[in-house]
């Protein structure tokens, strides 16, 4: 919430070529109590003396010479560090009111000044204005606080990436249709081993040498999306010999709990164990 002295502690800049018009605001907004507000006459000095101060509240007369309130807000505009215009327009011309909110002035005031007027549209202009930048802060944090996470997810899937890596011979993901996504580990090329092999989806039972009750036992618990653990397979190869194998697994689901797959880890063991 904005309190009562977040807006008496706002910065404002008084813009208008009449010195009557400038002691009138300056001395009316110090005796409501605002601590921070200064004055040019010189319509030129507006935009530097905005990337240097960051006004909360620019009070802007539209009609002056060399340089009028419609071009000083033109160059306002190309301020990038500021995407919203704290502009109220001061103007005695009813027909400049709608052009100078178009040019992207937030308010105006109309002269001559009706005090409890301009007092009440400065209060609620500071008040949207610290709520603004409010908001800004809120999605800097907001994506800070993503980068941060995002990083933190990165390193914890390396660690856990290299730890599959060390604590078996490899790491394998089916999507839901039963198809390997993912493998990692270079002992599949070193065995000779074919992961669609595994399951019995592609490759006939005869020419991949898997056991084919333990094949079986290992395709009814993934049709069932149950987790396993420490499931023991075995492979006769071409030459008679025997590969064993431990796998572990568990399901995938995103958080409307679909069903996205599987994932594990598996290890080669010597003589079943």
């Amino acid at each position: 919430m904005i309190g009562a002295e977040d807006i008496l502690a706002a910065r404002i800049l008084i813009v208008d070529d009449q010195g009557a018009n400038v002691t009138l605001l300056t001395r009316m907004l110090e005796e409501v109590g605002y601590r921070h507000v200064t004055a040019t006459m010189n319509p030129l000095e507006v935009c530097a003396l905005h990337r240097k101060h960051q006004y909360d509240l620019i009070l802007l007369d539209l009609q002056m010479p060399v340089m009028d309130g419609f071009q000083v807000m033109a160059g306002l505009k190309t301020n990038l560090n500021d995407g919203y215009l704290p502009v109220i327009v001061l103007t005695a011309q009813p027909g400049h009111k709608l052009r100078a909110l178009e040019a992207g002035a937030r308010d105006f005031i109309s002269k001559p000044f009706d005090l409890v007027e301009v007092k009440t549209r400065i209060r609620n202009m500071i008040e949207v204005r610290l709520l603004y930048r409010q908001l800004e802060h809120l999605n800097d944090v907001l994506e800070e606080t993503v980068k941060e996470r995002t990083a933190e997810l990165r390193e914890s899937e390396a660690r856990y990436r290299s730890l599959t890596e060390l604590a078996s011979d490899w790491y394998w993901e089916q999507d839901e249709s039963g198809s390997f996504s993912k493998v990692s580990g270079p002992v599949l090329d070193m065995l000779g081993i074919r992961v669609d092999s595994i399951t019995g989806e592609s490759t006939p039972a005869a020419s991949d040498g898997w056991d084919e009750t333990q094949r079986r036992d290992l395709q009814a618990r993934i049709a069932a999306r149950e987790p396993f653990l420490d499931l023991n397979l075995s492979r006769t190869r071409p030459d008679g010999s025997c590969q064993y194998f431990r796998v572990s697994g568990e399901p995938m689901f995103n958080s409307a709990c679909r069903f996205l797959g599987y994932r594990g880890i598996g290890v080669e063991t010597a003589g079943g164990r």
